[in-house]
């Protein structure tokens, strides 16, 4: 059958616009913190696993599979996620997310292999639930990518606003890459591509000089330099 096969890998794949990567912008994370509940142990469960959510960029089963003896309460605040292909990673925390950790483990079970995140029935969490939470917080949240009138948003969308601020504060790509567990650097250089704010600092980095005249800026300060020049003129 290999004349077969060789038919059949021959077909070329099928092009297909890719998918819109949905992220929110920093007054949006704002607001949906703002917004959330604060009184009760689900109160303060929602709002822990989504700050986890938003800090670690963790997948959804990454967050699920989260056990107490993964997190570092003590500095430095860090957490070990079991991600695909059955890579453990460590993510850093945050101060404001290792005290919501701290608040919601004294209601846990007391077990270090027990999971942090559980249920209203004192369940570990499913993807699926955590899928149910974050859609209810965000169902009435005005989010920007996706218009006024949507239905809530889907986890992966926190992991995505986690990692197109951290670029947008100056981190390098290849530590993005391993905050957010890829394998490929091309799949993190994707956020590069769809945050204006990044392409804009980009451009005012090279914006020609206001009088034509003037000329663009000179990189000779060399010519300044009296060791420099002495050296040169010896050569």
């Amino acid at each position: 059958m290999l004349a077969e096969a060789q038919r059949v890998e021959a077909i070329p794949t099928k092009r297909a616009t890719a998918e819109k990567t949905v992220y929110l912008e920093r007054d949006e994370i704002d607001a949906l913190f703002q917004a959330l509940p604060r009184d009760g142990d689900l109160a303060l469960r929602d709002r822990t696993l989504l700050m986890f959510l938003y800090n670690t960029g963790a997948r959804v089963q990454e967050a699920a599979d989260v056990r107490k003896v993964d997190i570092d309460l003590d500095e430095p605040y860090r957490v070990r996620l079991h991600g695909k292909g059955d890579k453990w990673r460590c993510c850093p925390l945050w101060p404001e997310t290792v005290a919501l950790l701290k608040r919601l483990i004294t209601i846990s079970p007391t077990e270090k292999t027990a999971p942090v995140f559980l249920s209203q029935q004192r369940k570990p969490l499913t993807r699926f639930g955590i899928y149910k939470i974050v859609k209810r917080h965000t169902a009435t949240l005005k989010c920007s990518a996706l218009g006024q009138k949507h239905y809530g948003l889907f986890p992966h969308a926190l992991r995505h606003s986690s990692a197109v601020h951290l670029l947008e504060a100056g981190v390098e790509v290849n530590v993005i890459r391993a905050w957010l567990g890829h394998v490929s650097l091309d799949t993190t250089n994707r956020y590069a591509e769809i945050t204006l704010r990044t392409k804009q600092a980009a451009v005012a980095a090279c914006l020609p000089p206001v009088d034509p005249s003037a000329g663009y800026r000179s990189a000779a300060g060399w010519r300044r330099d009296p060791d420099l020049l002495k050296w040169l003129d010896s050569l």
